[in-house]
C-alpha cells in the first residue's frame, strides 16, 4: 500500500517542501529511508516505531520504504517524525486524514507519542501558505508561533492519540470529523496585537541617564536616522557602551513586513521563544563577545544557520572593544556591510541570509586606553609598536565602511541646570527624518539614506553647488576613497533631513566630513 503526505524542512532561513512517500510491500520486516536523510532523520524510525505502538496502533510488519523527495536535497532534523508516522498509519489503513484540504505536517515525536516543538515553524508555515496549502498540522507548542501567519488553518496537537477520532470507520461512514475542533485555545490569538503594542511602547534605558556628551548624542541621532554605521573611540569610563546600548530605543519600530522577515530569521535560528507576544517589533540589539568565530558572526554549519549579522537584521550589531576581535572575524563583515546580505557557499548549494544592520562599535585609543590623557588620569604606557599592532586589527577597507568615527572624551564639568537630552527627544528627530526618507524613496524598494547608491544617490541627494565644491576639494585634500566620498554625501543627506531641508547644503556636508577625520589618524593609508 502507498501513501503520500507533505512536510517541510529548513534550508537556510527558508522552508522547502518535502514529499513523504510511504510504500508497504511483502517481504522481510525492515525500514529503508531514502532521499539523503541525516542521522536525525534515520533515527526517526525508532521514535516512530515506539510512538505508534505506545498509542495503541499496530506497527506494520512489512517491508517499508520511505522516500523523502526531492531526493537530491539533504534532509536534516526531527521535523519529519509526525509525517512519517502518519504516512505509515495511512498506508496501513489505520487512519484517514481529511481529504478535502491540503495539509502540511511537521513535528517531532517522543517515544510515548507526545509531540515536541521544532524550530523554523514560521518560515515553514509561510511557505505552506504561499504554496497553496489549506492547513498545517504541528505540535501544540508551536501553534502560537504558526498562527502569526494569517490566512491558513493551524492544527496543533500535543499527542498522537489526539488523532484517534480519525480512525478509519466503515466505508459508509466516510472520513472522521475535522481536527480543528480540538484547538479552541488558538482563539485567544486576538490578544496578541494588544500585547505587542504594550511591550513596544516602553523604553527601558534612556539617554537622560547619560550626562553630557551632547555631540555624541547628535551623532547617534544621525546614525539612527539614516542607519549609518558608527564607531566611538575614547578612554575607559567615558560612556561609549552606555551610549550605544541605548541606540535601539531611538530607532523606529519594525514595519509589518520587516517584523515578519526578522521573526522568520529568529524562528529559523531557534531563538524565537516568546510567540505569545506576536511578531518581533523591537529592533534587534546583538552584542557578541570578542571571542566569537567567523562562522558564529556570519553563519555556518553543514546546512548553514543564521549568524549574528543576520540576527541583527534591521537592528544594531554592537562590537564592543573592536580591536579585541580577531582580524579574520572583522574582515568577514566587509561583504554584509556593503551588500546587506551574507552568501555562504557549500558544495551543493549557496545560501543567502539578509544582513542589513547598523554596525555600532567602540574602542580605546590604545591597549591601555589612556593615550593622550592628562593627570589626574593614568599616563599611557603603550609603545608605538603596541599601538600600531592594536589599531592594525581594523583594516582600512573596514573603517572606510563606517560613516561616523567619533572621539568620546572624558566628561568635563557640566551645569546642574542643563536640560537633559532624552531618548524621546532623540527618537522624535529620528522619526521625522525617516518620514522624509520614506516619502522621497517611495517606490524604490529602499527605506534609508544609507541604502542609496549610483544614479539613485545622485537623484536623491540634490547637492547645492557650494556643497559640491566642498566635496571635490575634500576628496583631493583628505585623500578620500570613492566609497568614503559617497558615504559622506549620504550622511549629508541624512543631516539635511534632520534639518528639514530638501537640498543638501555646504554646512551639512561640512558636518558629515568632520565625522570622517579619524580615517587617516587611526588607520593610515592602507589600501583595499
Amino acid at each position: 500500500m502507498y501513501s503520500k503526505l507533505h512536510s517541510a524542512c529548513l534550508y537556510g532561513i527558508d522552508g522547502v517542501l518535502i514529499e513523504i512517500e510511504t510504500d508497504l510491500s511483502n517481504g522481510l520486516p525492515m525500514v529503508s529511508i531514502i532521499g539523503l536523510p541525516d542521522t536525525a532523520v534515520r533515527e526517526a524510525v525508532e521514535r516512530v516505531r515506539s510512538a505508534v505502538k505506545n498509542c495503541g496502533y499496530t506497527y506494520p510488519l512489512q517491508r517499508i520504504t520511505i522516500n523523502l523527495a526531492p531526493a537530491d536535497l539533504r534532509k536534516e532534523g526531527s521535523a519529519f517524525d509526525l509525517a512519517i508516522a502518519l504516512g505509515l498509519l495511512q498506508a496501513s489503513g489505520q487512519i484517514r486524514l481529511p481529504e478535502h484540504e491540503r495539509m502540511l505536517i511537521i513535528g517531532e515525536l517522543s517515544l510515548d507519542g507526545g509531540l515536541r516543538p521544532v524550530t523554523g515553524v514560521l518560515p515553514i508555515v509561510d511557505l505552506a501558505k504561499r504554496s497553496g496549502f489549506d492547513s498545517v498540522l504541528l505540535p501544540a507548542d508551536n501553534a502560537g508561533e504558526a498562527i502569526l501567519i494569517e490566512g491558513i488553518k493551524i492544527y496543533g496537537i500535543r499527542h498522537l492519540k489526539q488523532l484517534s477520532f480519525l480512525n478509519l470507520k466503515a466505508e459508509q461512514d466516510g472520513p472522521g470529523p475535522s481536527i480543528e475542533s480540538s484547538l479552541e485555545y488558538l482563539q485567544e490569538s486576538a490578544h496578541y496585537n494588544e500585547l505587542v503594542q504594550k511591550e513596544s511602547s516602553t523604553i527601558s534605558e534612556n539617554y537622560s541617564d547619560v550626562t553630557g556628551q551632547r555631540h555624541v548624542k547628535r551623532a547617534l541621532v544621525i546614525a539612527a536616522a539614516g542607519m549609518h554605521n558608527l564607531i566611538l573611540i575614547g578612554p575607559p569610563g567615558t560612556g561609549k557602551t552606555m551610549l550605544i546600548r541605548r541606540l535601539p530605543g531611538i530607532l523606529p519600530e519594525l514595519s509589518q513586513e520587516e517584523a515578519l522577515e526578522v521573526t522568520k530569521i529568529y524562528s529559523a535560528a531557534g531563538k524565537f521563544k516568546e510567540a505569545s507576544t506576536g511578531l518581533l517589533r523591537r529592533r534587534a540589539f546583538r552584542a557578541p563577545h570578542h571571542t566569537i568565530s567567523a562562522g558564529g558572526l556570519i553563519g555556518g554549519g553543514g546546512i548553514p544557520k543564521p549568524g549574528e549579522v543576520s540576527l541583527a537584521h534591521k537592528g544594531v550589531l554592537f562590537l564592543d572593544e573592536l580591536p579585541e576581535f580577531s582580524r579574520n572575524v572583522l574582515e568577514v563583515l566587509r561583504q554584509p556591510l556593503e551588500e546587506r546580505i551574507v552568501t555562504i557557499s557549500r558544495s551543493k548549494a549557496a545560501f543567502t541570509f539578509p544582513a542589513h544592520f547598523l554596525l555600532a562599535a567602540s574602542m580605546n585609543p590604545c591597549p591601555c586606553g589612556y593615550m593622550g590623557s592628562r593627570p589626574p588620569l593614568p599616563v599611557c604606557t603603550c609603545t608605538p609598536w603596541r599601538i600600531n599592532q592594536y589599531r592594525a586589527k581594523i583594516s582600512g577597507p573596514l573603517l572606510d565602511r563606517i560613516d561616523l568615527q567619533l572621539e568620546v572624551p572624558r566628561p568635563t564639568a557640566w551645569r546642574a541646570d542643563e536640560a537633559p537630552v532624552t531618548s524621546e527627544m532623540m527618537r522624535d528627530q529620528v522619526l521625522f527624518a525617516q518620514e522624509r526618507q520614506n516619502h522621497r524613496l517611495r517606490g524604490t524598494g529602499m527605506s534609508w539614506n544609507s541604502e542609496l547608491s549610483g544614479a539613485k544617490l545622485r537623484l536623491s541627494v540634490n547637492l547645492h553647488r557650494d556643497a559640491e565644491l566642498l566635496m571635490k576639494s575634500s576628496f583631493e585634500q583628505l585623500g578620500l576613497s570613492m566609497r568614503a566620498y559617497d558615504r559622506i554625501i549620504k550622511l549629508g543627506r541624512t543631516i539635511a533631513d534632520l534639518e528639514d531641508r530638501n537640498q543638501v547644503l555646504a554646512e551639512h556636508i561640512a558636518e558629515a566630513i568632520q565625522y570622517r577625520q579619524l580615517d587617516k589618524q587611526m588607520i593610515g593609508t592602507e589600501a583595499e
